[in-house]
This record gives structure tokens, sequence and C-alpha cells, in this order.
């Protein structure tokens, strides 16, 4: 297993996170015992971060993770948590405001069985509380011991650099993580998220990372997938945002390359990922310890150029405006010193 710095933190993880939110999933997820199971070979495999919130099976992933990792020494592990969605039906039980954000940690803590949480993500935005509410509420969990980092999930990009500039100003703790969609059909965080999350010094967090399951190739030449699978029981969500043509026509471009370079198609569409230094990891879902087996095989794994660039051509990212003008404008204004110097911004 490789690892990665979180963003501009001194928190080293595994580039493979494990996302729990299979535990206690009563239509696509698995049992105790079968979660357990799933954690020790992950640990064993060399991983380190493990990923949960209390919105996953209404706080029961947060139960089973903290009985699954009561074998383990605990100082070893890096885990997350978020909050956001509602916990109970008390009005205040949702998004970030100072009195939630407090009290979802504190059943966090007690759900998971531990006294503090390493990395704590706020899960969405929330357009009703002012950012700085949120992170002096987040401040005061690190202050207190209970919280070491934080970090977002789903902000957009001008989010992520008016938190950090605010923690800056005020002296708040700094995201140093931001949790978002990321794959090779939905590569959409490169217009703006990646650039502004590098800029102000957040690592990003990859989920759905193999597309529901698509990228892994288990639903190539299926007209339709099945009714009882993830993308079939989560269709109007995942049907929309992975299942078209051109999609599947990756899914075969990412199987030929596996083929070709002795791998899996899942542990290549991962991989794939780890190419951009920007990204500090994936989250790897699992059902059964035979998923996570093979996913751990891409720990390891860095495609060679050539493979990525094909993977990279073959669903291309229409980037848009002001990236067009960007592109058409800058080497013809610029480009007079002998090299970059080493404060260039980088841009999509």
């Amino acid at each position: 297993m490789k690892y990665r710095y979180l963003g501009r933190s001194g928190l080293l993880v595994s580039r493979l996170c494990l996302g729990t939110m299979t535990f206690g999933n009563s239509q696509w997820g698995c049992d105790q015992e079968t979660a357990s199971a799933i954690v020790r070979r992950f640990v064993e495999g060399g991983g380190n971060f493990i990923d949960t919130a209390d919105g996953y099976s209404a706080g029961e992933s947060e139960r089973m993770l903290g009985h699954a990792i009561k074998d383990f020494d605990r100082d070893q592990l890096v885990l997350a948590s978020k909050c956001w969605f509602p916990t109970d039906p008390a009005v205040t039980a949702r998004g970030l405001s100072r009195k939630h954000i407090i009290d979802a940690c504190d059943r966090s803590l007690k759900r998971l069985g531990v006294d503090h949480i390493d990395l704590y993500q706020f899960h969405g935005p929330d357009p009703f509380t002012p950012l700085e509410e949120s992170l002096r509420a987040a401040d005061d969990l690190v202050r207190s011991g209970k919280v070491r980092y934080i970090g977002c999930s789903n902000f957009y990009g001008w989010q992520i650099a008016k938190a950090n500039t605010l923690a800056d100003a005020k002296g708040y703790e700094r995201l140093v993580s931001g949790q978002h969609l990321y794959n090779l059909i939905r590569r959409d965080i490169e217009r703006e998220i990646l650039p502004a999350a590098a800029d102000a010094g957040a690592g990003i967090i990859c989920w759905s990372p193999l597309a529901a399951g698509l990228l892994s190739g288990k639903y190539r030449n299926q007209s339709a997938p099945d009714a009882r699978s993830r993308i079939g029981i989560q269709a109007a969500i995942t049907m929309p945002r992975y299942w078209f043509e051109d999609a599947l026509k990756l899914i075969d471009k990412v199987a030929e390359i596996a083929d070709r370079l002795g791998h899996t198609p899942s542990q290549v569409a991962l991989s794939w990922l780890f190419g951009d230094r920007r990204i500090t990891a994936a989250i790897i879902g699992a059902r059964t310890v035979a998923q996570v087996e093979e996913n751990l095989g891409a720990g390891d794994i860095d495609l060679p150029d050539e493979a990525r660039d094909e993977l990279t051509a073959a669903l291309p990212l229409v980037m848009g405006y002001p990236h067009e003008w960007t592109e058409i404008n800058l080497k013809s204004t610029f480009g007079k010193a002998e090299f970059d110097p080493a404060h260039a911004v980088q841009m999509p």
C-alpha cells in the first residue's frame, strides 16, 4: 500500500480509503460479521484510512465500524466521519449550525466508541448557516481534542477557497480535504473544484471512484442493470449519472487496458485517479471481503503514462469557459520566461 499526505497537513493516509456506506445497509450492504472481516482484510492489506458518516444507515455504519475496530490499535487508524444530514426529527438536527456540529460529533464519538475522530467533515454545504459559524464550531472541536483535522464534502470550489481564507484570517483550523465525486466517467471537479482545492491546500478524497461498480466491468454487455444491484436499486440517481452510451464504451476501453496490463478493470480505474497528485485517496466500498481483496491491488499500482492518457482521452471532458478562453490566450500573452516560476498557479 502506498501513502499520501492529506492536503497541506502532516497526516499520512493510505491512498485507498475504506468506505463504510455498505455497513448496515439492508438493500445492498452487509452485516456485522462481514463488516468486521472487511475491516480486518483492509487493515491487514496496509490500509489505515476508514471513512463513515452519521447519515449512513441512520448511524448504524458508525456503530458497526466501532465494533469492527475494537481488535486494532486505535492510534494506527485514521478514522473519518461526517455531519450534515438529518439525524433525528428535531429541526435543529441537520446542517452545519454550531449546535448540530457539536451535538453530531458527540453522538458519532459515542457510536464509534472512540474519544476522537481524526478527520471530521462537513458532508455538504449549508446555505443557511454562515461559514464562520461552522468553522468556529469545528475549530472548537479540534481545540477540545475531540477532532484532529477538519474537511468538507460536496462543496463548491469557491466555498473551499472561502473557508480556508476565513480560517487563515480568523485563526481557525483549515480544511485539509474535500471529499467529492470523481471517476473516469464523472470528471466534473476538474473544471473548478480540483484547482480550488489544490490552491487552498486541501487534498481530494474521491467518492464513487468506480461509478457505483460500473467501472468494475460487471455490467458489460447488459442493456440495463439488474434491479437488485446497487445501480438498479438506486436507478433514479445512478442511471442518469453513469449509464449512457459514451460511458458504456469507456467501460470496454478500461477492460481492454486492464487485460493488456494484467490487472482487473477496477484496479485500472482506481489507479487512473492516482496519476494526479492532487488526489489523496479513493474510497472503496465493499459488501464482501473478495471485493476488498481485488481493490487493494490498486494500492500499489501506477499506470504507465500512455495507458493513463488513453483512458483520459476515451471520454473527453468538455472544460468550457473560461478554460477555453485561457487556452487560447495564455500562451501568446505569457511564456517569455526561461521557465515557469514555482509560484505559478496550476490551471485546470
